[in-house]
């Protein structure tokens, strides 16, 4: 299958910085700290990317598996573990989130910036088998763009913010194009679900 990530992937931290900030970064890992995650912890994190918060995680002594179908994306995050956090045990696994099947396994199961890739018939059965992959009592954890709140002008200009990366990664990795996600809707279960813009 064809990497959609190939040309876009290598860029993707210096884009999110460029559009955001750190308020991206900040996003990832804002639910990844000593209240939350324990030693030994079993948390998944679909989707990595460059996944610095899944780094995070491994530091704060959780057992964590990253899933990616992108290879570029996969390598990307190998070369970000490599120097910044060699010693640490991070599970890789290169395949369609949906072919992973370790049901009632995690403590944790994080999707940040990754549900937006698909449409929303897509986005909803993805994260249907996200919750399956957690614990009974799992936290599922999905950092990205918030639901538009607030007047017309603010709710104006968070969809020209969200339109002007959905636009970007329809163009450059064939994701899909679509509103923003009001993902506290879709939510099967209980579960900590935190959104952060």
């Amino acid at each position: 299958m064809r990497d959609k990530y190939r040309y876009i992937g290598p860029v993707y931290d210096f884009l999110s910085n460029l559009y955001s900030g750190k308020n991206i970064h900040r996003c990832k890992t804002a639910m990844l700290d000593v209240e939350t995650v324990k030693p030994g912890d079993r948390i998944l994190f679909a989707g990595v990317g460059h996944g610095r918060d899944a780094i995070r995680a491994a530091e704060l002594g959780a057992d964590v598996t990253v899933v990616d179908l992108s290879e570029t994306m996969l390598r990307k995050f190998g070369e970000a573990q490599t120097s910044e956090a060699p010693h640490l045990n991070i599970r890789r696994i290169h395949s369609d989130i949906m072919k992973v099947e370790e049901f009632g396994q995690y403590n944790m199961v994080v999707a940040n910036f990754f549900l937006n890739v698909f449409d929303e018939a897509m986005m909803v059965r993805v994260l249907e088998h996200l919750i399956h992959l957690g614990k009974a009592d799992a936290s599922v954890v999905v950092g990205d763009f918030c639901f538009p709140t607030g007047n017309v002008f603010s709710r104006t200009l968070k969809k020209l913010y969200w339109y002007m990366a959905v636009f970007t990664f329809w163009l450059f990795a064939n994701n899909a194009f679509h509103k923003i996600y009001n993902y506290l809707e879709h939510i099967r279960r209980p579960g900590k679900l935190r959104c952060d813009s």
